[in-house]
């Protein structure tokens, strides 16, 4: 088995040195045992664990999750079905960041609509409702 240097890490991997240190910080990553110089020296698994960070946070996981989900991973008695139920509240998480994505395009593409050929800017819709907090109802638009 072949040790490698922080750098062979990180390219092999496809992030950065200080990605890797990071990782190392936040406990995704093993320490390293070091050469009597003070280099690093990460086993192969390093990289494949650092793949496994990058797919998951990839798919909007955290670091806080990626790190429940690399302790999972080893521990040989956790169900597939408990994992399972950590995607599931993920995919319900995205679903919601979707859904406010898509309630502030439409907000946006109003006030855009809106400020269309506006000559002055004190006319702009949308300056005046970043400057009141809230986005000015438009025609037809209920207030409340």
């Amino acid at each position: 088995m072949h040790d490698l240097k922080v750098g062979e890490v990180a390219e092999r991997s496809g992030v950065g040195v200080d990605t890797v240190r990071f990782y190392e910080h936040r406990g995704l990553i093993p320490e390293p045992p070091r050469t009597p110089s003070g280099y690093r020296q990460y086993p192969e698994e390093t990289v494949e664990r650092l793949l496994f960070i990058q797919r998951a946070k990839a798919l909007g996981f955290t670091l806080d999750e990626i790190g429940e989900l690399l302790e999972i991973r080893l521990d040989h008695g956790v169900r597939p079905a408990d994992v399972r139920r950590r995607a599931e509240e993920k995919l319900v998480e995205v679903d919601e960041k979707l859904r406010a994505l898509r309630t502030m395009k439409a907000e946006l593409a109003e006030l855009v609509d809106a400020c269309a050929g506006a000559p002055d800017p004190d006319d702009c819709a949308i300056l005046a409702a970043l400057s009141e907090g809230q986005p000015e109802s438009s025609p037809g638009q209920e207030d409340g």
